[in-house]
C-alpha cells in the first residue's frame, strides 16, 4: 500500500500521469471532497446535487488528469467545480422551461377543444399502431426497456432487475429511447401534443 499523504498535489499528479494509480485519486478525494461539496453547495444549494456533483467531478478526474497541465490543482478543481455546477443549473433551468412550456401548450390545447374529442376510436387505434410500429423502430435495449417503463408502468430498479440492466444504463436507455421515438412519431405526421393526450409516453 503506498503511502500518497505526504507527497504534494503537483508531485501527486505527476506521478498519476506515469502510473494511473487509482489510488492517487483515492488521496486527492480525501484532500478535496469537503471542498469541492462546499463549493458545489455554494452554486447548488441542494445537498443531494452537491454530493452527486463531488462523485461526478472525482470519477472524471481518472481521465481529466491525464488530459490537462494543471499547475494550482486546488485552483483548477475550484474551476472545474464551479463550470460543473453552472452545466447543471443550465440544464435544470432549460428542462424546466420544457417543462412550463408544455404545460402551457397542454392547457392551451384543452382550452381551445373543450367541447370536442381529441380522437374518434379508429382515429385512436391508428395511433396507437403507429405508436407500437414506432417503438419497434427503436434499438433492442431502448425498446425493452421503454417498454417496460412506459406501456407496463415499471419503475426503474424494476426494470434493472427485470433486464440485468444497470440503472444508470437503464435511465439512459428510457431517455434516449423516449428522444427516438418522438423523432419518429413527428415524422409519422403525429403531434407531440395528441401523444401526449393519447398515451402519455412522451
Amino acid at each position: 500500500m503506498n503511502n500518497y499523504s505526504s507527497i504534494s498535489d503537483s508531485n501527486l499528479i505527476s506521478l498519476y500521469k506515469k502510473e494511473e494509480n487509482k489510488e492517487i485519486i483515492g488521496e486527492l478525494y480525501k484532500r478535496y471532497t469537503k471542498f469541492v461539496f462546499l463549493v458545489s453547495m455554494k452554486y447548488l444549494k441542494n445537498e443531494d446535487d452537491s454530493q452527486d456533483s463531488v462523485m461526478q467531478i472525482f470519477e472524471n478526474l481518472f481521465s481529466d488528469l491525464l488530459n490537462h497541465k494543471i499547475n494550482n490543482f486546488k485552483s483548477w478543481l475550484y474551476m472545474v467545480t464551479r463550470n460543473h455546477c453552472l452545466m447543471k443549473l443550465r440544464k435544470n433551468q432549460k428542462n424546466l422551461k420544457n417543462q412550463q412550456d408544455l404545460k402551457k401548450d397542454t392547457e392551451n390545447f384543452m382550452e381551445n377543444d373543450i367541447n370536442s374529442h381529441l380522437l374518434n376510436n379508429d382515429e385512436k387505434t391508428d395511433k396507437e399502431d403507429i405508436v407500437h410500429l414506432a417503438i419497434n423502430q427503436l434499438n433492442k435495449e431502448q425498446k425493452e426497456c421503454v417498454v417496460l417503463f412506459y406501456v407496463e408502468k415499471k419503475s426503474y430498479s424494476e426494470i434493472s432487475e427485470l433486464t440485468n440492466y444497470p440503472l444508470k444504463k437503464v435511465k439512459s436507455y428510457i431517455q434516449n429511447g423516449k428522444r427516438n421515438l418522438k423523432g419518429i412519431l413527428i415524422k409519422a405526421g403525429i403531434s407531440t401534443i395528441s401523444i401526449i393526450l393519447l398515451l402519455n409516453i412522451i
